[in-house]
C-alpha cells in the first residue's frame, strides 16, 4: 500500500528565513560564507562557518538554528545535542531542537523526559510525526497498553490511521503478540500496510513467527521481483525452507522510533526540498546505527544534492556482513563515480570483485565505468566476466552484449562487434540503443546500407526524441546521397541535442550539399564552439576554410575520406 502524504512537515520558521538583524565587520565574514555554503547545500562548509561566527556572537537565533542543520546533516550528533540544548535553555526552541533533544533522551532511555518535552512541543511538531513518537514513548515507559490506545486515537484523516496502525502493529510485535500484529498488518479488507520496504521485512518476519512460510514467501515473491535487494532475496529463501527467523526488525522503543524518522524520511523523499527527510534520516541513524534502510535513504539523499564525500562516508558503514553491503558499495562507487573519482570507484569495485567473484553485477558496473573512461580493453574483460557468469545462470542481458560490442567497436574488432550487436538483436530485437548503434556503424562503413536504413528507421520509430538516433538516420540519408530528405531529421536531431559538436557538424555538411553555405558555416562553427574532439575540430577548420567539397577531395585522394 502506497500513502501520499497529505500533512505538510514544516521545520520552524527561523530556520530557514532570512536574517533581519545586522552584524558587526568580525562577524560577517563568516557568517556570509555560511549562508553561501548553506545555499548550496554544503552542509560541512556551513558547520565550519556558523561554527566560527558563534564564537563572536553565541546567542544569536538564527545562527544557532542554522549550525544545529548543518551539525545534524553532517552527522555530528554530539555538536547538535549540545546546541540544541543551548537553544532550548535561551528559550527560542524550534522543531529541529526540540526533535534532537528527545532523540537524545530517547537514547539514553529517559523516556519520562522525552514525554515532556512532547508535552512542550506539540504545536511545533506535525500531527503525525507527534503522535507516532509518542506513542513509542509510552512503549518505551512499558505502558503498552496506554500506547496501542494512542496508536488506536490516531483515526483521523486516513493517512494518519494508516501509519498510527503500522507502528502499533510494530509495537505489539515487540511484546511477542504476532497474531494481533498480523491481523493489523493485513489491513482493511486486505489492504495490507506495506507502506516501504522495512514493512515487507517486519511483516515478513512476523509471519515467520506464527509458522505462515507460504505467505511470507508469496509477499516477498510479489514484492521483489526485479530487483537486486539482496536482503529481500535472502530472506525470500529462508522463508521458501520454512526457516524460521527472530522477529528483529523492531526490538525497543529506541528502535521503533528510529523506524518513525525512517518512515517520514521515506514519505518525504522527492519533495521539493528535502532536508526534512535528510534531517529524518539522520535522526533514525542517530538513534539506531544499524537501521541499514536509513543509511541507504540518507546516502541517496546526500547524493542528490551533490553532497558526495557525506554520501560515501554513509555507505562505508554499512558492515561487510550484512546482506546489503553489497548493495551498498556498489553505490558508493556509483556516487564516486558522479563525484568526478572514477579511479577511485574502480578500486572499490575490484575489491568487490574480490570479495564477490561470482556477482555478474559488479562486473558489470565495472565494465561501464572502464567505458566511462575510454578504458575499452579492460571494459571488454569486465563484460566478458559479467557475461559468462550470467550465461551459466541462463540470464544473460541484451545489454551486457551491447555494451561489449561497443568495447570491441572502440577498440577496431569489427567483426566481434558485430557478432555482439546482432546476439543483443537475438535477445531484445526492437532495442533503440541497439539498432541504432549497429545501424549507425554500418552506414559509417559503407556496407550493408539497405539492412542499416530499416534498422535504424526503426530505432527512430521506437525513440522518436532522441537526439542521437534521428542524427543516424539525417546521417545515413546524407550518406547514401539524399541530400535533400537529410535536412529535416538533422535539423530535428539538433533541435532535440543543440549543443551536440557531431549532430550540428553533419547538419552543416548536410546544408552545404543542397547548396546552404552560409548555414553550413553557420553550423560547423557552432559545433566548434561546442569543443569537439580534436579531429574533428581540425577538419570542422578545414571546411571552414575551404569548403566541403575540397576537403573531401583531398580526403579522397589521400584515402582517408570520412565521408
Amino acid at each position: 500500500m502506497r500513502i501520499k502524504p497529505i500533512f505538510h512537515f514544516v521545520l520552524a520558521t527561523s530556520l530557514l528565513t532570512t536574517p533581519v538583524a545586522t552584524y558587526g565587520e568580525g562577524l560577517a565574514g563568516a557568517y556570509l560564507a555560511a549562508n553561501h555554503a548553506n545555499a548550496r547545500n554544503d552542509y560541512a562548509a556551513a558547520a565550519e562557518f556558523y561554527s566560527k561566527a558563534l564564537l563572536q556572537d553565541p546567542d544569536d537565533a538564527y545562527i544557532l538554528q542554522n549550525a544545529l542543520l548543518s551539525y545534524v546533516v553532517t552527522g555530528d550528533i554530539d555538536g547538535a545535542v549540545k546546541l540544541a540544548k543551548e537553544i532550548t535553555n535561551l528559550e527560542f526552541g524550534s522543531q529541529l531542537s526540540d526533535l534532537m533533544v528527545l532523540s537524545a533522551y530517547i537514547r539514553n532511555q529517559d523516556f519520562d523526559k522525552a514525554l515532556e518535552i512532547l508535552a512542550t512541543s506539540k504545536d511545533r511538531l506535525s500531527p503525525l510525526l507527534h503522535g507516532l513518537l509518542q506513542g513509542w514513548v509510552l512503549v518505551g515507559l512499558g505502558d503498552m497498553s496506554a500506547a496501542t490506545k494512542h496508536f488506536d486515537s490516531m483515526n483521523k484523516p486516513e493517512a494518519l490511521r494508516v501509519f498510527a496502525q503500522y507502528h502499533k502493529a510494530l509495537a505489539v510485535a515487540t511484546a511477542g503478540d504476532f497474531e494481533l500484529a498480523d491481523k493489523i498488518m493485513q489491513g482493511d479488507a486486505g489492504n495490507a500496510l506495506h507502506l516501504n520496504r522495512g514493512s515487507l521485512i517486519a511483516h515478513a518476519q512476523i509471519l515467520s513467527q506464527l509458522g505462515k512460510f507460504d505467505a511470507a514467501a508469496e509477499l516477498l515473491a510479489q514484492s521483489s521481483t526485479n530487483t537486486s535487494d539482496q536482503q529481500l532475496h535472502d530472506l525470500l529463501v529462508q522463508m521458501q525452507s520454512k526457516q524460521a527467523v527472530p522477529f528483529d526488525f523492531i526490538t525497543s522503543a529506541t528502535d521503533g522510533t528510529s523506524e518513525t524518522f525512517s518512515t517520514l524520511a521515506s514519505v518525504l523523499s522527492g519533495e521539493d526540498d528535502e532536508r526534512f527527510s535528510l534531517i529524518y534520516a539522520r535522526l533514525a541513524e542517530y538513534l539506531r546505527p544499524d537501521n541499514i534502510q536509513a543509511l541507504l535513504l540518507l546516502s541517496e539523499l546526500l547524493k542528490e544534492q551533490e553532497q558526495y564525500d557525506l554520501a560515501t562516508q554513509v555507505l562505508a558503514k554499512v558492515p561487510v556482513d550484512h546482506p546489503m553491503y553489497l548493495n551498498a558499495e556498489l553505490g558508493r562507487a556509483d556516487t564516486l563515480v558522479d563525484a568526478g573519482k572514477s579511479q577511485a570507484a574502480i578500486a572499490v569495485l575490484q575489491r568487490l570483485a574480490g570479495s564477490h567473484p561470482t556477482v555478474a553485477r559488479v562486473h558489470m558496473v565495472m565494465g561501464d565505468i572502464y567505458s566511462g573512461e575510454k578504458q575499452f580493453r579492460e571494459a571488454n574483460k569486465a563484460y566478458t566476466t559479467a557475461i559468462d557468469l550470467l550465461e551459466k545462470e541462463n540470464g544473460v542481458q541484451w545489454f551486457l552484449y551491447y555494451a561489449r560490442a561497443v568495447s570491441y567497436e572502440r577498440l577496431d574488432e569489427w567483426d566481434k562487434a558485430e557478432t555482439d550487436f546482432r546476439k543483443a538483436l537475438g535477445l531484445s530485437p526492437d532495442q533503440p540503443s541497439t539498432l541504432n548503434y549497429l545501424g549507425y556503424s554500418l552506414v559509417e562503413k559503407n556496407i550493408k546500407l539497405e539492412e542499416a536504413q530499416d534498422m535504424i528507421e526503426r530505432a527512430v520509430q521506437g525513440r522518436p526524441n532522441d537526439g542521437f538516433i534521428t542524427d543516424s538516420l539525417g546521417w545515413l540519408l546524407y550518406r547514401i546521397g539524399k541530400f535533400e530528405d537529410a535536412v529535416a531529421p538533422m535539423e530535428r536531431a539538433v533541435e532535440l541535442m543543440p549543443t551536440d559538436p557531431v549532430i550540428n557538424d553533419h547538419l552543416g555538411d548536410v546544408y552545404w550539399k543542397v547548396d546552404r553555405f552560409r548555414e553550413a558555416r553557420f553550423q560547423w562553427s557552432r559545433a566548434l564552439s561546442f569543443e569537439p574532439e580534436e579531429k574533428d575540430a581540425d577538419r570542422i577548420r578545414r571546411k571552414l576554410d575551404i569548403g566541403l567539397d575540397e576537403v573531401l577531395t583531398a580526403e579522397e585522394a589521400a584515402g582517408t575520406n570520412a565521408n
